[in-house]
């Protein structure tokens, strides 16, 4: 679907929303689906994306050295853990107890406040 006005053609583009085509002169393009839309309907929620997952990230945490272990697509956890033990990665002495966590959350006057993971093309 093209975009633009009588008098500039090549000006913005229609909102690929179904109940939309909206002409908007600023569009966005969803990074996962590659659709062209409008601000209302930029969110993958807001258009209901079908790969809205795709690029998703998934981690297993290893019981012996808390480590976060990225999965690979299809891997279960258990495959994802033993790949990380196997890999000489794991020690037990980087292994955190919820007691330290708890310690340093109990804390007066110290606040951890992680920042916010950007959001892609938005």
């Amino acid at each position: 679907m093209g975009g633009g006005t009588e008098a500039f053609p090549d000006l913005g583009d229609h909102c690929q929303h179904d109940d939309c085509h909206q002409l908007d002169f600023l569009p966005f393009t969803c990074e996962a689906c590659g659709k062209i839309f409008c601000l209302e309907h930029r969110t993958y929620r807001a258009h209901g994306c079908p790969s809205a997952d795709r690029g998703s990230r998934t981690v297993a945490v290893c019981q012996i050295c808390s480590a976060a272990v990225e999965k690979e697509e299809g891997e279960d956890d258990e495959s994802a853990v033993s790949r990380h033990e196997r890999s000489g990665g794991c020690d037990a002495s980087r292994k955190r107890s919820g007691v330290e966590c708890r310690e340093k959350k109990e804390k007066p006057g110290v606040v951890s406040q992680l920042p916010s993971p950007p959001i892609k093309g938005y």
